[in-house]
């Protein structure tokens, strides 16, 4: 399936009657929104910790951005349905890379390999997603 037919599913959007370049800039703006809300989610998670560190809106935004994928990973390994093994096997990229996300030392992983992991992500952690979609569809419903 691809990604922006997955996201259209995922938001309830009927993609179809779109161009090819509309299809990309909706995917786009899902991806982003989505990304969004998902560094929200986090940031409340780590709220004690900004607190206790006297972060900044702007010192916890650098951090969020920073460790985006960290997060991911270290969520979806906290419900131990994969390993960073299967993690590796999943993106199908070399199980170095993943360890490097882990460990902090590749904070801009590629946007190939970033999309597999929410994917994943996702597949682990439906829950999440399904309170990210309430969020983003009443956000782009209040603004029409």
């Amino acid at each position: 399936m691809s990604a922006i037919r997955a996201l259209c599913e995922l938001y309830g959007i009927n993609n179809e009657a779109l161009s090819r370049e509309e299809n990309l800039i909706l995917e786009a703006e899902l991806f982003v929104s989505t990304c969004d809300a998902l560094k929200e989610i986090f940031r409340t998670q780590y709220k004690n910790y900004f607190r206790l560190m006297n972060f900044t809106m702007e010192m916890e935004n650098t951090m969020l951005d920073a460790n985006f994928m960290r997060l991911i990973i270290r969520d979806i390994l906290s419900t131990e349905e994969y390993t960073l093994e299967g993690i590796a096997c999943y993106a199908a990229t070399h199980e170095d890379v993943v360890h490097e996300v882990v460990a902090g030392k590749n904070t801009a992983p590629s946007a190939t390999f970033l999309r597999r992991i929410i994917e994943l992500h996702k597949s682990v952690r439906c829950e999440i997603y399904d309170e990210v979609v309430k969020k983003i569809t009443a956000q782009y419903l209040e603004a029409v």
